[in-house]
Order: structure tokens, then C-alpha cells, then sequence
């Protein structure tokens, strides 16, 4: 297992050289620079900032600059514990553009945690319809309860999130008047009860996309090991079904889910971006859509950058419990 890690640990350093610089390419391929949405400046001070951030160097040397910036330098465990990436790991992703006086590290440290947040809350929500709404499915196949929960998942697939977001605030939080529709805690409030009001829309229209998804995947595992001569031994034996289904076949049958994980976390983190946009989030996601108009070169790289590699990293969680899981595969590759 430990070759297997450190190969794909090494795998990791040629796909973010690939990111970064397909990146770096298009963000400086787009017309207009980090200054040129503010109001009217001389042609002297314009050219003063393009010197103070090294923009009026040739890109090549801009690029190879990043890269020095980027590579790691040191290692401090205190400091990652406290989520400082230049100075756990000596990664100096830049100055932000638009933020005056703050740096890509800060800004990432700072806004993370909410995203986290957020896609913790869809996942649980997620999990906890997705799997059972399946296995139910399952078990009672071709019966009304096999019915309605899949096709509740197939609209729930064709519903992307940037639809069900205003579609949730407008019923929810106008018609109704449950919820709050923007937001991430209450303006007073300083315990988790209060915030916990702002958080629901955002993780509903998050999560149930992938719930829909999940409750698919769980439903065509299960008919495939229910099916097995060992679920029919073990039901001849006078187990009864909650133990049969429990014990026996939802290890075996969650292995298509276990191996979507990856994705899905991956699809949660990325599809925060609309979320936090649509119910003003101030989360990562929205500092990247943000960076992304105002032509912020470092925050939009940063992001990018900090996005790939825990996406590669938690493909290779995945990678791992799987093989842990079903004893067929080994760490061979």
C-alpha cells in the first residue's frame, strides 16, 4: 500500500504542473488586466503597480517566477494545523490584485472553512437520503416504493443546482418564509443554533442533486448482490432481512457509491462556486468567481491550484478504501 501511495503522490506533481500551467495560459489570454476595471489612472501609475506586481515582465519569466514562488520550502506541522499554507509548507501563492494588503494564502485560509462547511452539510444530506432511498428501492423493487424514490432521483439529476437555488429561495425563503435566502449566519448570533437557519437552502440545493445520483448507484448495487448465492444462503439460514441486507450485501453493494465518492466530493467542492454566488456565501468559491472577472491572476490560480490538489487527494482516499474494501483488488497500479 505505501508504493502504491507514493507512486500516485508522484503522479501529483506532473497533473498540477499540467493545471497550473493550462491556467496560467487562459487567465492571461483573456482581454483586460487586474487594473483595468478601476477608474481613470495616469499612464504613470498604472505602469508603477504593473512594476510592483511583475506584470510588466515577459509571461515566460512571470511563469517561471509562480512556479519558484509555488514550490515547497519547508515543512511546519504546527502552522498546517492552523491551516497556514506559506508558512506550513513555504507556498507563497502571491499577492492578490484586488484585495488590497492581502495575500492568496489568507484569502484561501480565511474562506475554505465555509466552503468546507457547506459541503460537509451536502454530504451528509446526500448520504443520508441517497443510500437509504436506494437500498429501500432495492429491496422493494418494482413496487411504488421503487418508483417514487427513483423517480424523485431522476428529477432530481435533471435539475441542476443553479436552478433548484432560486427555485428553493423563492419557495422557501419569499412564498414561505422559512428560511433566510443569503446569508451564512445570523448578524447577532453566536452559537450554532442561530446560524443553522442559513446554512439549510444553501445544503439542500447542494446536496440533493447527489443525493439523486447516490440513491441510483446504491439501488443498482443492491439488485446486483441481493441477487448473489450467498444473500440467498444466508436467507436460508433464517437470518432475518434487516441482518441479510445490513450485514451481508450493503458492503458489497456500496462499492459503485464508494467508488463515485471521489467524484461527488469533488462535484460538491466545485459545485459550491453557483451555490455560494446564489446565496451569498462568502466561501472560496465566490473569491474565485469574483477573482475570475476582476482578472485576479494569483487568487484565480491559487484557487485552481488549492482545488486540484485536494480533489486529486481525495480521489486517492477513495482509491484506497476501495481496495481495502474488496479484497479482488490489490495496490498494483
Amino acid at each position: 500500500m505505501f508504493r502504491f501511495i507514493l507512486i500516485r503522490l508522484l503522479q501529483l506533481v506532473p497533473v498540477l504542473l499540467v493545471i497550473i500551467t493550462l491556467t496560467f495560459v487562459l487567465v492571461r489570454s483573456v482581454p483586460g488586466g487586474p487594473f483595468s476595471a478601476e477608474r481613470k489612472v495616469s499612464e504613470h501609475v498604472l505602469e508603477k503597480l504593473n512594476e510592483h506586481y511583475g506584470l510588466n515582465d515577459p509571461l515566460y519569466i512571470q511563469y517561471f517566477n509562480y512556479l519558484k514562488n509555488i514550490c515547497p520550502k519547508k515543512l511546519n506541522p504546527s502552522a498546517l494545523a492552523d491551516f497556514d499554507l506559506k508558512e506550513g509548507l513555504g507556498i507563497d501563492l502571491g499577492p492578490s490584485f484586488r484585495y488590497e494588503g492581502r495575500t492568496v494564502n489568507e484569502l484561501i485560509a480565511e474562506s475554505f472553512p465555509v466552503s468546507f462547511e457547506l459541503g460537509a452539510y451536502a454530504l451528509f444530506l446526500a448520504l443520508l437520503i441517497g443510500i437509504p432511498a436506494g437500498t429501500l428501492a432495492a429491496l422493494k423493487k418494482n413496487t411504488l416504493l421503487d418508483y417514487i424514490p427513483m423517480s424523485s432521483a431522476m428529477m432530481g439529476i435533471c435539475l441542476p443546482s443553479f436552478v433548484l437555488g432560486p427555485l428553493f429561495a423563492l419557495v422557501f425563503g419569499l412564498w414561505l418564509d422559512w428560511f433566510p435566502v443569503s446569508g451564512w449566519q445570523s448578524p447577532g448570533g453566536f452559537s450554532w443554533a442561530d446560524d443553522l437557519p442559513y446554512k439549510i437552502l444553501p445544503a439542500m440545493t447542494l446536496g440533493i442533486f447527489y443525493a439523486a445520483g447516490l440513491a441510483r448507484l446504491t439501488r443498482g448495487g443492491m439488485l446486483e448482490v441481493l441477487n448473489q448465492d450467498y444473500i440467498r444462503t444466508a436467507r436460508a439460514k433464517g437470518l432475518s432481512s434487516f441482518v441479510v441486507t445490513v450485514k451481508h450485501a450493503l458492503r458489497a453493494g456500496l462499492l459503485p457509491v464508494i467508488s463515485y465518492f471521489g467524484p461527488v466530493v469533488a462535484g460538491v467542492l466545485s459545485g459550491s462556486f453557483i451555490i455560494e454566488m446564489i446565496f451569498q456565501i462568502p466561501g472560496l468559491g465566490r473569491h474565485f468567481i469574483n477573482a475570475a472577472n476582476n482578472r485576479d491572476y494569483t487568487l484565480v490560480l491559487g484557487t485552481v491550484l488549492f482545488y486540484a490538489t485536494l480533489i486529486i487527494l481525495l480521489n486517492l482516499i477513495v482509491d484506497v478504501i476501495l481496495v481495502l474494501m474488496n479484497p479482488k483488488l490489490k495496490f498494483d497500479k
